[in-house]
């Protein structure tokens, strides 16, 4: 595909992103702005564009990423009451950034391939059946990835941020395809923050163990 067709392909889909798109992908951004400063607006800001997209990826045939987004807002209110705990002594935080260890690194590919291979199979029955545009491999890898970071994420896992960079780098082309386009742009965007939360946090994570 040359550059030019790419080019034009994004400015007609950007011309055709309607409201509820556009206040869902600001959401998006604005939620892990907010998880890279590790302020609880992450959640409330993030259920908005979790909402929204449940309805998108629906309405794309992306059943895998409108499961993820379920998933996300059951995990933000999860992630909201865990975050919000406080040392009755001092009034900070229970829960700290960490690194995860050998276990705990182990669990989260464990984690990650159930939900691969539960969510392929399922996309390629649901693709001879009902969603013939549906992409298995490709939806169950965006979805996989962004399941295991939503989950390290509520419990401040610095390795959260290498599951997203995962997630956004396959969400790109995918939602590029289905003609989300500004959608696939927020997800470029979402890649960069999320290398810039990568870092962060493990600075943040590393200070707190000297």
């Amino acid at each position: 595909m040359e550059l030019s067709t790419v080019f034009d392909a994004f400015m007609q889909g950007l011309k055709a992103t309607g409201p509820i798109e556009f206040i869902a992908v600001l959401a998006g951004i604005a939620s892990v702005w907010f998880s890279r400063k590790e302020n609880i607006l992450v959640y409330p800001v993030g259920l908005i564009n979790t909402v929204f997209f449940i309805y998108l990826s629906i309405k794309g045939n992306l059943l895998g990423e409108a499961s993820v987004n379920f998933y996300y807002s059951v995990m933000s209110i999860y992630g909201w009451i865990l975050w919000s705990k406080k040392d009755s002594s001092n009034n900070t935080p229970v829960l700290h950034i960490s690194f995860s260890n050998r276990k705990e690194w182990l669990q989260q590919l464990l984690f990650f391939g159930a939900f691969y291979v539960l969510i392929y199979a399922a996309l390629s029955w649901l693709k001879q059946s009902f969603a013939p545009e549906a992409i298995p491999w490709a939806d169950a890898l965006a979805s996989a990835t962004a399941y295991t970071g939503m989950w390290l994420m509520a419990r401040k896992k610095v390795e959260s941020w290498i599951w997203w960079i995962a997630t956004n780098i396959a969400s790109i082309p995918l939602y590029f395809i289905k003609g989300y386009v500004f959608t696939s742009v927020q997800f470029l965007v979402l890649l960069i923050l999320a290398i810039a939360g990568l870092n962060s946090w493990q600075q943040k994570a590393k200070h707190a163990t000297h």
